[in-house]
């Protein structure tokens, strides 16, 4: 094979590979979108069932848990819309990450203390706790943060060129 031919193949092989990579990375984000808008739909639907939620984490001053229970969701369905049309995507992937973050310290947070509350994450039941759900919440959200990672990291530190 001349040295032509292999260079053609090699820069055909690095075209695949981008491809394969920006759709992932379309996927990824849609993924995440998704997720962003469901967790939103019951929280902004029943605030108030949200907010005896947010109490329950026994974090946030009384004052501020009515606040957050009307603002947490919108953000999180306005996130999910950037995050899946690709709107201010750079913000959008660094708020998403924080609240990833912040969902995270929380959960290891309460389950330090010791408590096993419902996290409200996808749901505001108010169904009594059945007891073992914030392993289960850990290892969703250490999954939910590290795919947010990925996506930070290949929309802040990606080269320009490819």
């Amino acid at each position: 094979m001349r040295l032509k031919d292999q260079q053609e193949v090699l820069a055909s092989g690095a075209a695949s590979i981008r491809s394969w990579g920006r759709a992932s990375l379309i996927l990824l984000r849609l993924f995440l979108g998704v997720v962003f808008v469901y967790a939103s739909f019951d929280k902004i639907l029943r605030p108030a069932a949200f907010a005896e939620i947010i109490y329950n984490y026994q974090i946030l001053p009384d004052p501020l848990i009515n606040i957050a229970s009307i603002f947490l969701p919108w953000l999180e369905l306005l996130l999910g819309l950037l995050l899946i049309f690709g709107f201010w995507l750079a913000g959008a992937v660094l708020i998403a990450n924080s609240l990833f973050l912040v969902f995270f310290a929380t959960l290891v947070f309460n389950s330090a203390r010791g408590l096993d509350i419902d996290c409200g994450c996808f749901s505001v039941s108010t169904a009594a706790s059945s007891g073992g759900h914030m392993l289960w919440y850990l290892l969703r959200d250490s999954f939910f943060l590290l795919l947010g990672l990925s996506l930070f990291f290949s929309t802040f530190f990606r080269k320009r060129g490819s």
